[in-house]
Protein backbone atom coordinates (compact mmCIF):
# COMPACT_ATOMS: atom_id res chain seq x y z
CA UNK A 1 0.00 0.00 0.00
CA UNK A 2 1.60 3.46 -1.13
CA UNK A 3 -0.33 5.46 1.80
CA UNK A 4 -2.78 4.19 4.61
CA UNK A 5 -6.32 4.56 3.68
CA UNK A 6 -9.10 4.32 6.19
CA UNK A 7 -11.40 0.96 6.49
CA UNK A 8 -14.27 1.24 3.97
CA UNK A 9 -12.91 3.04 1.01
CA UNK A 10 -13.88 1.23 -1.36
CA UNK A 11 -13.11 3.52 -3.63
CA UNK A 12 -9.73 4.28 -3.23
CA UNK A 13 -7.36 2.17 -5.36
CA UNK A 14 -4.87 1.86 -2.05
CA UNK A 15 -7.79 0.23 -0.18
CA UNK A 16 -7.34 -3.43 0.69
CA UNK A 17 -10.84 -4.57 0.01
CA UNK A 18 -10.66 -3.99 -3.62
CA UNK A 19 -8.80 -7.53 -3.63
CA UNK A 20 -11.46 -9.20 -1.88
CA UNK A 21 -13.90 -7.24 -4.47
CA UNK A 22 -11.55 -8.60 -7.29
CA UNK A 23 -11.69 -11.86 -6.63
CA UNK A 24 -15.56 -11.98 -5.60
CA UNK A 25 -16.74 -10.17 -8.37
CA UNK A 26 -15.18 -12.58 -11.02
CA UNK A 27 -17.40 -14.43 -13.37
CA UNK A 28 -16.43 -17.13 -12.61
CA UNK A 29 -16.16 -16.98 -9.08
CA UNK A 30 -19.86 -16.11 -9.33
CA UNK A 31 -20.89 -19.62 -10.50
CA UNK A 32 -18.51 -21.32 -8.43
CA UNK A 33 -18.99 -20.48 -4.93
CA UNK A 34 -22.79 -21.19 -5.15
CA UNK A 35 -22.09 -24.52 -6.43
CA UNK A 36 -19.51 -25.28 -3.71
CA UNK A 37 -22.00 -23.88 -1.00
CA UNK A 38 -23.93 -26.78 -1.84
CA UNK A 39 -21.38 -29.49 -1.47
CA UNK A 40 -17.90 -30.63 -1.87
CA UNK A 41 -16.89 -31.05 -5.33
CA UNK A 42 -14.21 -33.02 -7.46
CA UNK A 43 -12.76 -30.74 -10.57
CA UNK A 44 -14.82 -32.81 -13.18
CA UNK A 45 -18.19 -32.14 -11.36
CA UNK A 46 -17.60 -28.53 -11.35
CA UNK A 47 -16.18 -28.35 -14.65
CA UNK A 48 -19.80 -29.81 -16.20
CA UNK A 49 -21.97 -27.66 -14.34
CA UNK A 50 -20.64 -24.60 -15.01
CA UNK A 51 -20.99 -24.17 -18.53
CA UNK A 52 -18.57 -22.30 -20.76
CA UNK A 53 -15.44 -22.27 -18.33
CA UNK A 54 -12.67 -24.15 -19.64
CA UNK A 55 -9.90 -26.51 -17.04
CA UNK A 56 -7.52 -23.70 -17.70
CA UNK A 57 -10.61 -20.94 -16.32
CA UNK A 58 -11.47 -23.52 -13.55
CA UNK A 59 -7.96 -23.91 -12.08
CA UNK A 60 -6.85 -20.44 -11.76
CA UNK A 61 -10.49 -19.72 -10.49
CA UNK A 62 -10.61 -22.33 -7.81
CA UNK A 63 -6.35 -20.98 -7.02
CA UNK A 64 -7.32 -18.06 -6.15
CA UNK A 65 -10.64 -18.87 -4.16
CA UNK A 66 -8.31 -21.03 -2.50
CA UNK A 67 -5.67 -17.92 -1.83
CA UNK A 68 -7.88 -15.93 -0.42
CA UNK A 69 -8.99 -18.19 1.70
CA UNK A 70 -12.68 -18.89 0.80
CA UNK A 71 -11.95 -22.61 -0.87
CA UNK A 72 -10.08 -25.69 0.98
CA UNK A 73 -8.37 -28.01 -1.34
CA UNK A 74 -8.84 -31.15 -0.30
CA UNK A 75 -6.47 -34.12 -1.45
CA UNK A 76 -7.84 -37.55 -0.40
CA UNK A 77 -4.34 -38.95 -1.47
CA UNK A 78 -5.86 -41.86 -2.68
CA UNK A 79 -4.28 -44.13 -6.19
CA UNK A 80 -5.19 -42.62 -8.45
CA UNK A 81 -6.06 -38.95 -7.37
CA UNK A 82 -9.29 -38.17 -5.12
CA UNK A 83 -9.36 -34.36 -4.67
CA UNK A 84 -12.41 -32.16 -3.88
CA UNK A 85 -12.92 -28.75 -2.97
CA UNK A 86 -15.41 -27.31 -0.59
CA UNK A 87 -15.68 -24.07 1.17
CA UNK A 88 -13.99 -22.41 4.36
CA UNK A 89 -16.37 -20.89 7.01
CA UNK A 90 -15.14 -17.56 5.14
CA UNK A 91 -16.63 -18.78 1.72
CA UNK A 92 -19.90 -19.70 3.12
CA UNK A 93 -20.35 -15.82 4.32
CA UNK A 94 -19.64 -15.09 1.09
CA UNK A 95 -22.34 -17.41 -0.59
CA UNK A 96 -24.75 -15.95 1.35
CA UNK A 97 -23.98 -12.59 0.08
CA UNK A 98 -24.31 -14.17 -3.58
CA UNK A 99 -27.55 -15.24 -2.79
CA UNK A 100 -28.79 -12.31 -2.86
CA UNK A 101 -26.92 -11.34 -6.09
CA UNK A 102 -28.52 -14.28 -7.86
CA UNK A 103 -31.91 -13.70 -6.65
CA UNK A 104 -31.57 -10.36 -8.20
CA UNK A 105 -30.65 -11.69 -11.63
CA UNK A 106 -32.92 -13.75 -11.67
CA UNK A 107 -35.96 -11.42 -11.34
CA UNK A 108 -33.79 -8.65 -13.27
CA UNK A 109 -32.46 -10.61 -16.32
CA UNK A 110 -35.13 -9.73 -18.58
CA UNK A 111 -35.42 -5.87 -17.76
CA UNK A 112 -31.84 -5.93 -18.37
CA UNK A 113 -31.80 -7.62 -21.86
CA UNK A 114 -34.24 -5.08 -22.61
CA UNK A 115 -32.39 -2.30 -21.49
CA UNK A 116 -29.40 -3.77 -23.63
CA UNK A 117 -31.30 -4.25 -26.79
CA UNK A 118 -32.71 -0.57 -26.50
CA UNK A 119 -29.64 1.12 -25.86
CA UNK A 120 -27.67 -1.16 -28.78
CA UNK A 121 -30.45 0.03 -31.35
CA UNK A 122 -30.23 3.45 -30.41
CA UNK A 123 -26.36 3.01 -31.17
Amino acid sequence: MTKDVPPGNVLSASCPSRAALEVVGSKWALLVVPLLARQPLRNNELLRQVEGISQKMLTQTLRELERHGLVERIDHQTVPPHVEYRLTKLGHSLSEALVVIDRWAERHYAAVASARMAFDRRH
